[in-house]
């Protein structure tokens, strides 16, 4: 079976800032696949670019077997009933002049489905992220956050689709919500055979709902695997430094955290060689070279002295 989604060489620039420089990854059906990286490293623009929300230049993107890179909106839109977006902002991304009913019914209006009983489909969304009936006829400003991103939720899933495309899913929210959210996103994930792509820098989330996941800088993988593998077995430096500086909730854990040199460079100039070796506590004179992308066994790395090989 081929993947949902495939991409290949994605490569995004805006002037001169070349934000995207080859992005490659694949999701399998059912998959949820993680995305992680500092502020900066590209990771918002990846799903975007994805979605045709941004652009891009070079590389290929492939949904359920078609090229839709490129393809124009007018193409696009039929597309976008299988393909949804959870927006980073859960309450700036819902318009504060419609109830939540017009809100999550809004996807059949679009795609011009006049025969759905809206309130029932209403009914039916907010039921599947767990928020009473009655909540149809409030209004953004009266949700609590986590109601909210559940809302952003009910939105996604409007027309059914096969892809879900979730930038920061439990960004602004307290710990025991980012749980409860977590557990409905996997939840219905089983329950209806979705397949995720889930962008963020929490790595508690990504070990509680990513199969497989992505390490992003300045807009390269520079590592990707299991999650289980790259929690274990991290290859890359960079991959090292992020695990080491997870929170710990154990008081009493000893913490071996990994300091990382300077600020990430400018993505006008990037460094020539490695573009991680001016902040790599492992780096040495082979850094100059340019290191190619390697797999062992599913675990892919770009490193000239990675670990664990």
């Amino acid at each position: 079976m081929s993947p949902i989604l495939e991409v290949k060489d994605l490569q995004t620039s805006f002037g001169e800032v070349n934000v995207l420089a080859g992005v490659s990854f694949a999701v399998e059906q059912g998959e949820t696949y993680a995305m992680v990286g500092e502020s900066g490293s590209g990771k918002t623009t990846v799903i975007r670019a994805i979605a045709g929300l941004a652009p891009a230049q070079a590389g290929s993107v492939k949904f359920d077997g078609q090229e839709i890179r490129g393809i124009g909106e007018r193409a696009l839109r039929p597309l976008r009933k299988d393909i949804a977006m959870m927006f980073q902002d859960p309450t700036g991304s819902l318009s504060p002049r419609l109830t939540i009913r017009n809100l999550i019914t809004e996807p059949h209006k679009i795609q011009g489905m006049k025969n759905r009983d809206l309130d029932a489909e209403a009914k039916r969304l907010l039921e599947l992220v767990n928020l009473p009936a009655h909540f149809a006829d409030r209004y953004p400003y009266q949700l609590s956050g986590g109601q909210a991103r559940r809302v952003g939720v009910a939105r996604a899933l409007a027309l059914e689709p096969k892809l879900i495309l979730a930038d920061e899913p439990t960004a602004g929210l307290d710990v025991s919500v980012q749980g409860e959210l977590l557990n409905l996103l996997n939840d219905l994930r089983e329950r209806l055979g979705l397949s995720m792509v889930i962008i963020t820098h929490n790595l508690n989330v990504v070990r509680h709902v990513a199969d497989r996941m992505g390490i992003l800088y300045l807009g390269r993988l520079v590592e990707e695997g299991t999650t289980e593998a790259i929690f274990h077995e991290p290859r890359h430096p960079y991959t090292n430094c992020l695990l080491s500086a997870n929170p710990e909730p154990d008081p009493d854990a000893r913490l071996d955290r990994i300091a990382l040199k300077g600020e990430p460079p400018s993505l006008i100039r990037r460094p020539s060689g490695c573009e991680f070796r001016d902040r790599c506590p492992m780096a040495s004179d082979v850094c100059s070279q340019v290191p190619q992308w390697k797999v062992t066994n599913g675990h892919g790395v770009r490193c000239l002295t990675p670990r664990h090989l």
